[in-house]
């Protein structure tokens, strides 16, 4: 199950450094985390879980795996890629693809480094971003509509159910407002989605700031902070320099390293967390002697396709989830204590998997 956050940013941002970063430090954990690069632009990292490690120490695991994120290193945009500026097409194409999108903005000042606009505004940034990506949702509808309605006059329903849904997105969008910001229903979303809209995509704004802001932010990404607020949207500050001296360290000196600059882990996890956060995923463990792992699941997910996540015949052949809570597994010293106590719970098919649960699956073959 692929979860894929895209990185964008105007060029000159630090977007590839920090992607570069995100890459070469999961290389780095390559012993203890499974990791590949499938292309030269995508990164498979792991998500840093604790309660992974804690699990397996408590079953005795011979091998962890984590649970993964995608990241999408998408080429730089710039003022005009709506139009086919820069990459243009080759942009757009590739952030249609991704689940939630990551907005790098500079946060710093450095005379050697030239900024595309002239100046360091992160806000103008984010806004030229929000700006391309809603003249490009807004030229995609605007050419279905006649299509539509041709076929509106041959009676076809969801014709009319799709232009009504855009009928109302247009405005939006012509108001400057991206479509996430549209109230749908629940009933909608499957429509919704098939618009393939590119503001319709949850977003992260990650402000690269100077090395001496990494620990308390600066002026600059305090002011993209109360934009994100205000936004609904979630907010990362990092510092891609000392990600990219990070990746290169080995565990103890960088702990030393972040020590010394404030900090209690690398800025890296937080963007790992906020993305997992922002496409609202949840983690539930499988756990025994040969290995425990954590697998990534929409919230909401209910237990037979928690169970496909794993394999197909898991889900067809779902027959209940030997369910314990994280909480019950360590605090009672594993599946033995946990069912002694009455705390291993056996759930159905409507059962909503929680983040944490530890599962272990029956099903017919």
């Amino acid at each position: 199950m692929g979860f894929k956050c895209g990185i964008v940013g105007l060029p000159n941002v630090g977007k590839s450094t920090l992607f570069n970063a995100l890459t070469e430090s999961a290389a780095a954990q390559a012993a203890n985390y499974p990791f590949c690069t499938i292309e030269p632009n995508v990164g498979d990292v792991p998500v840093p879980d604790p309660r992974l490690v804690k699990l397996a120490g408590i079953a005795k695991s011979a091998q962890t795996i984590p649970t993964r994120l995608t990241f999408v290193d998408i080429a730089g945009l710039v003022r005009g890629a709506s139009k086919g500026e820069g990459l243009g097409n080759q942009f757009l194409a590739h952030i249609r693809e991704v689940d939630a999108i990551a907005y790098v903005l500079r946060c710093f000042e450095d005379p050697d480094v030239i900024h595309v606009e002239g100046k360091v505004d992160p806000l103008a940034d984010a806004d030229t971003i929000e700006t391309e990506l809603m003249l490009a949702d807004l030229e995609s509808l605007e050419r279905r509509v006649p299509t539509l309605e041709k076929k509106i006059r041959g009676q076809d329903k969801e014709a009319k159910q799709t232009l009504a849904l855009l009928e109302r997105m247009l405005p939006l969008l012509r108001d400057g407002k991206p479509a996430r910001l549209a109230e749908i229903s629940d009933e909608e979303r499957p429509l919704f989605r098939t618009l393939g809209l590119l503001t319709s995509k949850p977003v992260l704004y990650v402000c690269n700031v100077d090395e001496a802001s990494a620990a308390t932010g600066n002026d600059y990404s305090r002011a993209v902070e109360e934009y994100a607020a205000k936004q609904g949207a979630g907010c990362v500050v990092i510092s891609a320099k000392i990600e990219s001296e990070l990746a290169e360290l080995d565990a103890e000196e960088r702990k030393s390293y972040l020590a010394e600059l404030g900090l209690s882990e690398p800025g890296l996890n937080r963007l790992i967390y906020e993305g997992y956060k922002l496409l609202e995923l949840i983690t539930y463990f499988t756990v025994g002697p040969k290995e425990a792992r954590a697998w990534t699941v929409s919230q909401g997910t209910r237990a037979p396709q928690a169970a496909g996540v794993i394999h197909t015949d898991f889900e067809k052949g779902f027959i209940r989830a030997e369910t314990i809570a994280y909480d019950d597994y360590v605090g009672l010293g594993g599946e033995s204590g946990a069912r002694d106590a009455g705390k291993l719970r056996l759930e159905g098919k409507d059962y909503l998997v929680k983040d944490g649960d530890v599962l272990h699956f029956r099903f017919a073959t």
